[in-house]
Parts: structure tokens; C-alpha cells; sequence
């Protein structure tokens, strides 16, 4: 094994345990955010009531009634959409990547890279939907309707057919495509800033995913 097949296995590893870690920290806060949004409307009467008063409270009524283990109902969907989405992400941006620069040879890196991350983000994020549907609608139904990730699958598929599935893609994939269009590229140029001085190094690719998911998660609460 070569050391560039070695540093992207190393590469793509940091980002998953990155990613991981950090949808486990911030999955509670994505709980109450989705019931928040679903209360109040009318088409579904089950969620016509107005329960919550904010985040604050959301959090706090959902630990008391359902147990804190309702504020990670459907993080298993959630994983599976980062090994999904993630792995589907940076292999397509690097992809469309060398094509582009070999296509127009252009020194333009910066443009490259944001056009390149925000398709990447929109086509990784549109195969991954499902995932995200079903992780909202574990969300959504907590704890009490002890569904697992396949069962969650085989209901939306059996009630609502593949369409279901991939319910609110277009949006879903709008907002994945400007988020990764500024975590790919500033991943990219954070990792050459710290080249001279960490090489090509576990802690450069450490530090750099650092960065650009602390971007990145910054603009995807300016998203929500």
C-alpha cells in the first residue's frame, strides 16, 4: 500500500470519527429542533398542539416524559447517513475535482473547489435521503413507537412507497451543497496552510477536519 492510498484511508477515517463525534454532541439540540418544527400544524392533528416553548423547554419536557434516550431517538439513522453521506461526499469532490483541473487547467483552485464541494455535498445528500427522513421520523415519534432503524425503513417504504423516501430531497440537498461548499475548500486550504509546518501528518489532517467541521456546523445552524 502506497503512502497516498494510506494517508486517504487515515484521511477519511479522522472525518468519520469526527463527524460521528460530533453528531453524537450536538443530536439532542437536532431532537428538540424537529419538534419544534413539526408542532403547531394542521395537517397532521397529532401535532397540532402547540407542546413546546423552545429549545429549553423541548429539552427538558422530552427528558422528563420520555427518558433522556428520546433526545438520540433515530441517532442510529443519523451514523448511518454520516458513513453514507460522508464517504459519497469527499470521494465525488475529489473526483470532480481532478477532472475539472485536468478538463480547463485552470489555476483558479478556490473556484474549482467551491463549484466541485457544492455538487458533491447536493449528490451525496441526495442518495443519503432516506436516511434523513427516517432519522426525522424516529425524531419525531420518539421513543414510544420503539421502532428501529430497518423497521422505521420498511414503514416509510410500505405507507408511503420509495417516493417517501426521498420526501424533501430538493431542500435537503440545497442545504448540503452550501454547507460542504465551504467545509471541503476550507478543509483543502487549511490542510496546505499547515503542510510546512506539520507535513503531511495525522495532526495536519486532524486539525484541518477540526476547521472546516467547526465552518461547517457554524453555517448549518444558520441553515436550520
Amino acid at each position: 500500500m502506497n503512502n497516498d492510498v494510506l494517508s486517504e484511508e487515515v484521511n477519511l477515517s479522522l472525518i468519520y470519527s469526527q463527524t460521528i463525534e460530533s453528531e453524537l454532541g450536538t443530536f439532542p439540540l437536532d431532537t428538540t429542533k424537529t419538534r419544534l418544527q413539526v408542532q403547531g400544524q394542521k395537517l397532521d392533528q397529532k401535532h397540532a398542539h402547540l407542546k413546546y416553548s423552545g429549545m429549553t423547554n423541548a429539552l427538558v419536557q422530552i427528558s422528563k416524559e420520555e427518558g433522556f434516550k428520546a433526545l438520540y431517538s433515530g441517532i442510529s439513522s443519523a451514523i448511518l447517513r454520516q458513513a453514507t453521506y460522508g464517504t459519497i461526499k469527499f470521494g465525488t469532490y475529489y473526483s470532480l475535482q481532478e477532472t475539472a483541473i485536468k478538463k480547463w487547467g485552470t489555476d483558479d483552485i478556490v473556484i474549482i473547489n467551491i463549484i466541485c464541494a457544492a455538487l458533491a455535498g447536493a449528490i451525496s445528500s441526495a442518495i443519503a435521503n432516506p436516511t434523513d427522513v427516517v432519522k426525522v421520523r424516529m425524531q419525531v415519534t420518539g421513543i414510544e413507537a420503539n421502532l428501529s432503524l430497518m423497521g422505521c425503513f420498511q414503514d416509510v417504504y410500505q405507507n408511503e412507497g420509495v417516493r417517501g423516501l426521498w420526501r424533501g430531497v430538493g431542500p435537503t440537498a440545497q442545504r448540503a451543497a452550501v454547507i460542504a461548499a465551504v467545509e471541503l475548500p476550507i478543509y483543502d486550504f487549511s490542510k496546505s496552510k499547515f503542510m510546512h509546518i506539520l507535513g503531511d501528518s495525522i495532526n495536519n489532517h486532524f486539525l484541518s477536519i477540526l476547521i472546516a467541521l467547526h465552518m461547517g456546523t457554524s453555517c448549518t445552524w444558520i441553515l436550520r
